[in-house]
This record gives C-alpha cells, sequence and structure tokens, in this order.
C-alpha cells in the first residue's frame, strides 16, 4: 500500500484505492505489480528547475482475520518489491518492504468502508518503511508498480510476479 506524503504539493492517480485509515485519515492505494506504467499509481511531479525528490511510505497489505489472530494462526511475513519508473517505462529506483504480522498490533491502521464489523475492512497495511527517489529534472511524472511479492504463511509460501496482484 501506498501512502502519500501530505507535505508534498502533488497529484497522485491511484487506480486501486485501498481506503482511508481509521486512525490515520492517510489515504491507503494498493500498488498491483505490473510492467505497464500507465497502469501504476501515477505521481505528477510539479515543475521544478532540478531534481525533485519523492517520498512516501510503503506498507505491506494483510487480509486480518480475528478468528486466526486468536487461535494463533495469524502468522504471515511479507516482503514487496517495487519500481519507481518514467512514462515510457525507464526504472528510476527500487524499493523493498519487509514486515511480518502476528496481533492486530501489527497493523499500520484499519481501514474503512468494509463490511466487517463498525464499517472495517478486512484489508489493512502492515509495516512501515519511508521510500526516498530522485526524480531527474526532465521527468514531469512516475508510476510506482509492483515487481515481486514473497509470502510466507503458517500454511505455505508463495511468490507472486503476474500483472494486476
Amino acid at each position: 500500500a501506498f501512502v502519500q506524503d501530505s507535505s508534498e504539493a502533488t497529484e497522485v492517480l491511484c487506480p486501486s484505492v485501498l481506503g482511508t485509515g481509521l486512525t490515520t485519515q492517510r489515504e491507503f492505494c494498493d500498488i498491483l505489480i505490473g510492467r505497464d506504467p500507465q497502469a501504476g499509481v501515477r505521481v505528477v511531479i510539479p515543475r521544478q528547475s532540478g531534481e525533485a525528490q519523492l517520498s512516501f511510505d510503503l506498507s505491506n497489505r494483510h487480509t486480518y482475520s480475528e478468528e486466526q489472530a486468536l487461535a494463533g494462526l495469524a502468522f504471515a511475513q511479507y516482503t514487496a518489491t517495487i519500481g519507481v519508473l518514467t512514462s515510457d517505462g525507464t526504472l528510476l529506483s527500487r524499493g523493498v518492504i519487509q514486515s511480518e504480522f502476528r496481533s492486530v498490533e501489527d497493523l499500520v491502521d484499519r481501514v474503512g468502508g468494509g463490511a466487517g464489523p463498525g464499517g472495517v475492512k478486512a484489508v489493512a497495511p502492515t509495516g512501515l518503511v519511508r521510500i526516498e527517489v530522485t526524480i531527474p529534472s526532465q521527468v514531469d511524472s512516475v508510476a510506482i508498480l509492483g515487481e515481486i511479492l514473497d509470502v510466507r504463511r503458517l500454511d505455505g509460501h508463495d511468490i507472486f510476479t503476474s500483472p494486476g496482484r
């Protein structure tokens, strides 16, 4: 999940909105795996005379189950790799987040707009890492796309690389 840095005056186009954090009031956006910059989270860079700095918070997305947590079966370890690309697909930088989930305290926030108790969604961000990217002066927008998602749970291990995941 991508979280826009509110101190930046940038336009963010999110094709897959996760929702608003109930505690932080931050907007969370899913970063899906893909190769097409037009399908990613697009960030318009304000006009600048030189390099710009783009910074954002990156979290993994966890599907929370109260039943699994209470039964001690809620372990998950996530490693996600994302790429920041220009509109023509040139890779500017990569970012990685690794996080573990064991209990509700490992969630960054809960997201509203769901069918769960109190309107809470089952999916929620876990882990938090700050990503900072230097944007060359001639670049006016970038796309953030997922590359690889590695998930380890008590019942198995999956590696996802297919677009749309």
